[in-house]
């Protein structure tokens, strides 16, 4: 199903084949290749790089009018890491030049990567030797799960265009699998960007449910708890929060600590007799 179109770009999303931004994304990145926009059928934020085994794996072929123009779209059900495995083996059929996951309803920053559904789908495209770039936008703690409208993302498409035709023309040094890319609510096109690290904070802090006993529904929740003092220079998260830049973070796959070996085995043997 490779389009004639040279450049293949698969997109994807955590929010859901319905979700604004992704549709900023699909505009944004149009220009620089074919499209193939291949999403979960419903809201899977969270979800990481999850494969769960209840997933039917059924894909819809949908039709969306967006930028004066029709797309065919396909919703999975199944997570988003699932929905960049069926983009790239049912839909495109190929090996596509890019992954794209976003935009995003709220930052992915700090420790909480790991649980980000945007995060998770780039990673599983790294998984598979294909670049990928994943792209969050910083909304208030009631939008994250809205979809909400009001909620304007062409300064976040501009971006996700700039890095993604930077990608495609240039490709990735050796150790960078994925890049994610946040941006500040109240980004304009000449906002700074700043190259950071993933800071190593905590910043959606779990919330637990108020119940009268264990045997009532009582979810984990989250609320956004951070000290602007405390924030490392040089991180996605002050960057973010403090200089009020685009972050961009290049993350790597090899999750081996950087530490240095001998000092580690010498411990763990002292510790080991």
């Amino acid at each position: 199903m490779m389009n004639d179109k040279t450049t293949q770009i698969l997109l994807t999303n955590d929010d859901s084949i319905h979700s604004p931004g992704l549709w900023a994304a699909a505009e944004a990145l149009d220009p620089l290749g074919f499209v193939h926009v291949v999403a979960p059928r419903n809201q899977q934020s969270g979800t990481g790089r999850s494969m769960p085994i209840h997933s039917s794996g059924i894909i819809e072929e949908m039709t969306l009018h967006v930028n004066d123009k029709d797309w065919p779209v396909y919703a999975v059900d199944g997570s988003p890491g699932q929905a960049v495995l069926h983009g790239i083996y049912d839909v495109v059929q190929g090996r596509p030049d890019l992954v794209v996951s976003g935009i995003n309803y709220g930052e992915n920053v700090g420790t909480g990567i790991t649980i980000s559904g945007t995060v998770g789908a780039a990673l599983e495209a790294a998984s598979l030797g294909i670049p990928a770039l994943a792209v969050s936008m910083q909304t208030r703690r009631e939008h994250h799960l809205s979809l909400s409208q009001d909620i304007d993302f062409y300064v976040a498409g501009l971006f996700t265009q700039k890095v993604a035709r930077a990608i495609l023309k240039n490709n990735l040094p050796d150790d960078v699998d994925v890049i994610k890319m946040e941006v500040p609510e109240n980004a304009t096109p000449e906002t700074a960007w700043d190259l950071t690290r993933q800071s190593r904070r905590r910043y959606y802090v779990p919330k637990p449910a108020k119940r009268a006993s264990m045997a009532e529904r009582g979810p984990i929740g989250y609320e956004v708890r951070f000290d602007l003092d405390d924030l490392e220079p040089g991180t996605d998260l002050h960057a973010l929060l403090v200089e009020k830049h685009v972050s961009i973070t290049p993350i790597s796959i090899d999750m081996t600590s950087r530490t240095e070996f001998d000092q580690l085995e010498t411990l763990l043997k002292k510790r080991m007799r």
